[in-house]
């Protein structure tokens, strides 16, 4: 059985996963008329001790993260990192090489809109909010993603 919107002409889907060991790399490469990449996006994915082991997103993922962190409000860059690692139970770690990218180009898509504010310790910060068109981006960002993530379970369960 099929999540919807999966298997159509036009429809591309490939994993790969490399046998387990000291550096397992985890490929997704996902492409609809939407065109979700993989890209090269800097993540930790941390163990009980708190180590991470560093890891591939896909771009549309971190976009994901970062509009649903921002759709609970306001954040500075560091804040928006922060509220992703608590929201996974200290799971993913984003590096501000992957982050701050992220939001420029989130920012140039309408999606996000920031404005220059003063920190409680009297730092200047970039504080991000999402915007309406990031709000229904998000939705369908969401929805793409969890097809995504029920074609790999389907895999991950068949025999």
């Amino acid at each position: 059985m099929r999540p919807p919107g999966f298997g159509r002409e036009g429809v591309f889907f490939e994993a790969l996963f490399n046998p387990p060991g000291p550096e397992v790399t985890h490929t997704l490469t996902f492409d609809n008329s939407r065109a979700i990449l993989l890209s090269n996006v800097e993540v930790s994915l941390l163990n009980e001790e708190g180590m991470g082991d560093r890891t591939d997103l896909l771009q549309g993922t971190l976009d994901l993260l970062i509009l649903k962190t921002l759709a609970a409000g306001p954040l500075h860059g560091w804040g928006i990192g922060k509220r992703i690692e608590q929201m996974s139970e200290d799971v993913l770690s984003i590096g501000q090489g992957s982050l701050y990218p992220a939001l420029y180009r989130l920012e140039e898509r309408g999606w996000i809109s920031s404005e220059w504010s003063v920190s409680p310790g009297g730092r200047k910060v970039k504080v991000y909010q999402v915007t309406s068109d990031g709000r229904r981006q998000f939705r369908a960002e969401q929805a793409t993603w969890r097809r995504l993530t029920s074609a790999v379970e389907l895999v991950l369960q068949a025999p």
